[in-house]
């Protein structure tokens, strides 16, 4: 990437994290609006729980899932059993 594109996308990542950050400051308020209604703070372990444990578990449910269900053909598989190299083309033209 030259420097002139470079520059480019520099300035249009900073303007959009100025951005981001300038509509995001009534979320960081230290006033409380009209009708807040806050509920009780989650425990440590909800927290943790929630945005910890839940993905984890999320993602292995789902990778889970693929792996039992996948039905793929075992020759489409890259393994070390069916990798074609020099050698083994060699000879395998050796034998037919």
């Amino acid at each position: 990437m030259d420097k002139k594109n470079a520059l480019r996308a520099g300035t249009l990542a900073a303007g959009t994290t100025l951005m981001m950050l300038l509509m995001s400051s009534p979320a960081l308020a230290l006033t409380r609006d009209d009708g807040d209604d806050p509920g009780t703070g989650l425990s440590v372990i909800e927290t943790l729980g929630l945005y910890v444990f839940a993905p984890i578990v999320l993602f292995a449910v789902i990778a889970g899932l693929v792996m039992v269900l996948d039905r793929s053909k075992e020759e489409h598989r890259v393994t070390s059993r069916n990798i074609k190299t020099r050698e083994t083309m060699k000879k395998a033209e050796a034998k037919g």
